[in-house]
C-alpha cells in the first residue's frame, strides 16, 4: 500500500512522459483510424487514436488549449460520430471549439464543448471533411453547439464517443 503522501501527488514519485517518437506515433495512427472512420464508415464510428499529455494529473480534469492537436483529433471524432447518427443529407464539421478539458482516467477523457456547422458536402460523395465548405445559403445553413467526451486509450487503439449533445 502507498503512503499516504503518495496517494496525493508526492512531488519526489517519477512520472511517465511519453517520447516524442511514441506521440509522432499515435498521432499517426489516430489519422489513419479517422481517415479509415471517414471513408469507409470502419469497424466502428468511434475508432480513433490520441497521444498522451504531459503535465496532466490523473483524475483532475485540467484545461486545455482549444487548438491542441489532440483536442483537434477529438472534435474531428465527435463530428464524425455525429454525421453517423444523424439522417442529414450533408455532413457537418467543427467550426470552432469553445472549451476543452482533459481528463487521465485509463487513457484521455476529453471533454469538449464544440460547434459545429452543415457542410455543402453531400453524404453519399465520401468527401475529406477538410475539403468540405460550411453551407452559406441561408436555408441551408445551420449551426449546432454541441458537449461531446472522447475516451481515448492509445495504447489499445480505442477511442470512444460515450456522450455527444448538439441543440
Amino acid at each position: 500500500m502507498l503512503p499516504e503522501k503518495a496517494l496525493h501527488g508526492h512531488p519526489r514519485l517519477p512520472r511517465t512522459v511519453p517520447t516524442p517518437t511514441a506521440m509522432r506515433a499515435a498521432g499517426a495512427l489516430l489519422a489513419f483510424c479517422c481517415l479509415v472512420v471517414s471513408t469507409t464508415g470502419g469497424p466502428s464510428p468511434d475508432t480513433c487514436s490520441q497521444d498522451l499529455i504531459a503535465g496532466v494529473n490523473p483524475g483532475f480534469p485540467k484545461t486545455i488549449k482549444t487548438n491542441d492537436p489532440g483536442v483537434l483529433q477529438a472534435a474531428r471524432c465527435s463530428v464524425e460520430k455525429f454525421n453517423n447518427c444523424t439522417n442529414d443529407m450533408f455532413l457537418f464539421k467543427e467550426s470552432r471549439i469553445t472549451r476543452a478539458l482533459v481528463q487521465i482516467v485509463k487513457g484521455l477523457k476529453y471533454m469538449l464543448e464544440v460547434e459545429i456547422g452543415r457542410t455543402t458536402c453531400k453524404k453519399n460523395q465520401h468527401p475529406r471533411l477538410d475539403d468540405c465548405d460550411f453551407q452559406t445559403n441561408h436555408t441551408l445553413k445551420q449551426t449546432l453547439s454541441c458537449y461531446s467526451e472522447v475516451w481515448v486509450v492509445p495504447w489499445l487503439q480505442h477511442v470512444e464517443v460515450p456522450v455527444l449533445r448538439c441543440h
